[in-house]
């Protein structure tokens, strides 16, 4: 039997680098320009558009999470709100009774977030599809329902206030005012973000978008599909977890809903309108979305309409934007030809 033979299994190979709005990088001068503009904000805005600016960043990251699974892997959540959730207790709980200290709290809220992710993550990546989603859905809401009644720690649908001013490091004063608050979320915002544009170039995002393209062959070559969508969960998990510990430093306040099913749902929906499986569309999608809901559903006009331009929204995006706000291609400039 000669290795040419069919009948041989190969050494399993990673699919080859995707291609399409996905896989395409924004120019270099284009990320300097928008760090830039990131970072000079503060002096030029308001206290309440800094205040907005901050959440949209912790929500762009929770956004991220949601397209590592759905973009990713091609799995299609809704439970991205609970470890949030989660994260943002356990951020909470760090701060009014261990310590105040930022890093310690995004650690520990990213750790907790992934430890709960491994048991419910183990039962949800042997499902895919609509079933992966009802699966994600239900972890989501029993999450929410323990926030509710486990009073003790998470003091219900009160929620948990008086958390004190985060410190960014050891030695450095606490951070009271928005726009100190708002370059703390910043860098950790860029330190994440890049680390997951670096996790999309390695061996392991290709294997991913295998399992997302064809499963049952990444199986048939040899890959341990479950090992990697557990891998990938956790890792999201984590990232979500991150994203709740951020939104308690801005917020000093954490409650059920902000597990609730309106989070996630919100999410997901950012990822679909920025583009599946592109992460600086997900960050688009996510500014998109929370400017509707809490810019231009809150203008006098349109007063208490938030949902329904949430809902215009997503149609007009669905049928002009088939793949998102990554997929918008500028038509290319007209070469000019040289007259002799």
């Amino acid at each position: 039997m000669s290795p040419s033979d069919p009948s041989v299994p190969s050494a399993p190979s990673v699919p080859s680098a995707p291609s399409g709005p996905a896989a395409r990088r924004l120019p270099a001068a284009v990320v300097a320009a928008v760090t830039a503009g990131l970072a000079a904000a503060p002096f030029a805005l308001g206290p309440y558009a800094v205040g907005t600016l901050s959440r949209i960043l912790v929500f762009a990251l929770l956004a991220l999470s949601v397209n590592l699974l759905t973009g990713l892997t091609g799995l299609p959540t809704l439970g991205q709100s609970a470890y949030f959730g989660v994260g943002a207790y356990a951020a909470a709980t760090t701060a009014t009774r261990l310590t105040d200290i930022g890093i310690l709290q995004l650690l520990i809220a990213a750790g907790v977030s992934a430890l709960v992710a491994v048991p419910t993550g183990w039962l949800a990546v042997r499902a895919r599809g609509v079933v992966f989603l009802m699966l994600t859905l239900a972890i989501g809401e029993i999450v929410y329902s323990a926030a509710v009644n486990w009073k003790s720690l998470t003091n219900g649908t009160d929620g948990m206030s008086g958390i004190p001013p985060v410190v960014p490091l050891p030695g450095l004063p606490a951070l009271e005012l928005d726009g100190l608050v708002y370059f703390y979320v910043l860098a950790v915002f860029l330190l994440l973000f890049a680390a997951v544009v670096r996790l999309g170039t390695t061996r392991f995002a290709l294997a991913l978008r295998g399992i997302r393209d064809n499963e049952p062959r990444m199986r048939a070559i040899g890959y341990p599909t479950r090992r990697y969508a557990l891998t990938v969960y956790c890792g999201a998990a984590a990232l979500a977890g991150a994203a709740g510990s951020l939104w308690v430093s801005v917020q000093r306040f954490v409650s059920p809903g902000d597990a609730g099913f309106e989070i996630a749902a919100l999410a997901l929906l950012a990822v679909v309108i920025g583009g599946s499986g592109s992460m600086w569309g997900a960050c688009c999608g996510a500014a998109l979305v929370w400017l509707t809901r809490d810019y231009l559903g809150n203008l006098e006009a349109v007063a208490g309409r938030g949902p329904l331009l949430l809902g215009l929204l997503f149609v007009i995006a669905v049928y002009t934007l088939p793949r998102g706000l990554a997929g918008v291609r500028l038509p290319p400039r007209p070469i000019r030809k040289r007259t002799a």
